[in-house]
Order: C-alpha cells, then sequence, then structure tokens
C-alpha cells in the first residue's frame, strides 16, 4: 500500500525532475479491487486528502462504504471518474491484459495508473498505442514490462518501472507475510480452511 502511494506521489511531482508538479490533495482516487491492499491505500490516500473510489466485482458495497470509499458498479465507470487508478486484481483468465486501450480511454486528460499487482494484467501493445496517443497520461509500476527498454525510450518522462517486483520488499512485510502463512496452516489443520490452498 505505501508502495502504490510512493509511486503516486512520484508519478504527481513529474518524477522530480525539478518542474512544477501537482498534490494528492483533492484528486480522486480509484482502486481497482479492493482487497486487503486496495483498503490499505484507500485508508493512507484518504490521509492525502483524495477522494477515493473503488471497483471490485467481489465485493460488497458495504465493506466499501465503511471505509468511507464510494463504490462503482464497473470498471469504466471508475477509470472516468478517477484522475489516478491503482491497480490491485490477481492475474486470472478473466483479468490478464484487461488493462487494455479501450478501458484506459475513460481516464481524464492528465491521468495516471499504478500498477504494484500483476504485468500480466496489461495489454502492453495497447497500453504503448495509448501513451504514444496520450502525451498527458502516465504509468507507474513496480512490476517492470515485457517492453520497458521501448518504454524508457518512448516515454521516459512519464512512465518509471522499479527494476523488480518492490511490493513487500521490507523486513516488516516479509516478517508479515511468514506470520500470514502460518496462520493459514494451522487454520487448515484446526479449521480445513482450504482458501488459501494453491496446488
Amino acid at each position: 500500500a505505501e508502495l502504490a502511494l510512493g509511486l503516486m506521489v512520484y508519478a504527481v511531482r513529474n518524477f522530480y525532475n525539478g518542474t512544477s508538479g501537482r498534490e494528492l490533495k483533492g484528486k480522486t482516487l480509484g482502486i481497482h479491487a479492493f482487497g486487503n491492499v486496495g483498503r490499505n491505500v484507500a485508508r493512507i490516500a484518504q490521509g492525502f486528502g483524495m477522494k477515493v473510489l473503488a471497483f471490485d466485482a467481489y465485493c460488497p458495497d458495504q465493506t466499501m462504504t465503511t471505509a468511507n470509499v464510494t463504490p462503482v458498479h464497473s470498471a469504466e465507470e471508475l477509470y472516468r471518474q478517477s484522475d489516478i487508478v491503482s491497480l490491485h486484481i490477481p492475474a486470472t483468465n478473466e483479468t490478464k491484459k484487461s488493462i487494455n486501450y479501450d478501458l484506459l480511454s475513460n481516464m481524464p486528460k492528465g491521468a495516471i495508473l499504478v500498477n504494484t499487482a500483476r504485468k500480466e494484467v496489461i495489454n502492453e501493445e495497447e497500453l504503448v498505442q495509448f501513451m504514444t496517443e496520450h502525451t498527458d497520461f502516465k504509468y507507474v509500476t513496480d512490476v517492470m514490462p515485457t517492453c520497458d527498454n521501448k518504454m524508457q525510450e518512448l516515454f521516459g518522462d512519464r512512465y518509471f518501472s522499479t527494476p523488480k517486483k518492490m511490493g513487500a520488499q521490507t523486513a516488516e512485510a516479509n516478517i508479515n507475510a511468514g506470520i500470514a502463512a502460518a496462520k493459514q496452516i494451522v487454520d487448515f489443520f484446526t479449521n480445513g480452511n482450504e482458501r488459501f490452498r494453491v496446488n
């Protein structure tokens, strides 16, 4: 969650290139998937004074409204109403390459897309096409695209990627992941809960 907000700040401040940027305060953030990370992004963004919307087909509206987040009921609506969209969707058959030209075309002028989810959810060819045609759009990610070199060459001042996935690259995150895994194993043996079973 902190990484997503850090990338947002980096993007709105023009990657600290010495030019005047913008503030997050007063901007509308759209959270695409309102799971644990999305909820924490919302909480932190509200501290910056952002209005927060969320779309998640599997999350009840009540969960969002309880967190002072406005639910919307389609990805298109989320992208249309958001200055910045933060992705938190998993890579599934349904979501792979779902972030495409048509969906991005809903975003307002000067929009920013933040991807701390998975690179597979991005249709990279269509993202390149979209960024070529929309010179005000920025893309920041901690999951390096396959076409990273091309994107750096074409969009250097509107694109940023970390060299590797950075979401859990803190000592605290690694400890928390270990504790969560241990609790899930205990829950399986105690209650038969298979929610987190991989194979």
